[in-house]
């Protein structure tokens, strides 16, 4: 039996007010299938008996709340290591060296992935760090990874991947120089995990810091969200965002027709930064 348009209006109500994301009817197909783990758990069969259930003072202590469960299981934590490569190698190749002459005095990077999911972007970015070792001596560096989901950020802060997992994006010589393999699965070295760290956050709330970040990666996040909500994220990440810092889109995404706050960088594919700096950054390139 199909459910009712009133139930999935009611998870997509949940969804948008403990994430901001809009589930479009689009979208809505895959709610069962989302779904179908919390479905087994509970003994039920389709969307209107869930949202019987959520009513009802089901906690079991230590386990997420049903609502709680609801809103990751329809959580999106799709990512790979090195996710859009093209797109991912303007930081070595341009953004972090730029930012390394800016910050030359005080040696000091803060970095923010905001929506890391399982964490593969952190980690990308620290093996970048790794890899230019002799670059960035004696720097302190800070590679924040943030997302709204619980269970994402746990898998994240572990470091463990599958071998499906971390073949996603990786070389043989990548894995074998910064991952272990272990009988969990392959690990993030403790060297490459030493500039990380990750916490629950959702990007619409108050930044994760008083302080100002460098570079913050926001990708593939802001497509769930409709457009009054988009302003509000990037007027979150504007004011997270260091005056002469970057930020980082998905290559599906713009700043275009969507904030004030943001203008795309000269033949940088998916970089911008806050219009007055972006300004003189597209002079410059001319």
């Amino acid at each position: 039996m199909d459910s009712s348009p009133a139930s999935y209006q009611i998870i997509a109500d949940l969804l948008e007010a403990r994430t901001g994301q809009h589930l479009t009817e689009s979208r809505r197909w895959r709610v069962p299938t989302a779904l179908s783990g919390v479905f087994r758990e509970h003994g039920i069969s389709n969307v209107d008996q869930l949202v019987c259930l959520l009513d009802l003072p089901m906690r079991t202590p230590g386990k997420p709340d049903l609502s709680q469960q609801v809103v990751e299981a329809l959580l999106n934590n799709e990512t790979y290591f090195f996710r859009d490569r093209p797109t991912f190698e303007q930081l070595p190749a341009d953004i972090l060296p730029d930012l390394a002459e800016r910050r030359a005095d005080t040696k000091r990077l803060s970095i923010w992935c905001a929506g890391c999911s399982t964490g593969q972007e952190v980690h990308s970015i620290a093996m970048m760090i790794a890899d230019a070792r002799e670059r960035w001596r004696d720097w302190t560096i800070e590679i924040l990874g943030t997302d709204v989901s619980h269970r994402a950020i746990n898998a994240a802060r572990n470091g463990v991947y599958s071998q499906f997992e971390v073949q996603r994006g990786l070389g043989v010589a990548q894995m074998l120089q910064h991952f272990e393999e272990t009988s969990q699965g392959w690990q993030v070295k403790g060297e490459t995990l030493k500039h990380s760290r990750f916490q629950q956050h959702n990007v619409l709330d108050l930044p994760p810091s008083h302080q100002r970040f460098d570079l913050i990666l926001c990708r593939n996040v802001l497509l769930y969200f409709d457009l009054d909500t988009r302003k509000r994220a990037f007027a979150r990440l504007a004011s997270a965002l260091a005056d002469d810092g970057y930020l980082m889109l998905g290559a599906g995404e713009t700043v275009v027709g969507q904030t004030t706050d943001f203008a795309p960088v000269a033949k940088r594919a998916s970089i911008y930064q806050n219009v007055r700096q972006a300004e003189r950054q597209n002079v410059f390139a001319a």
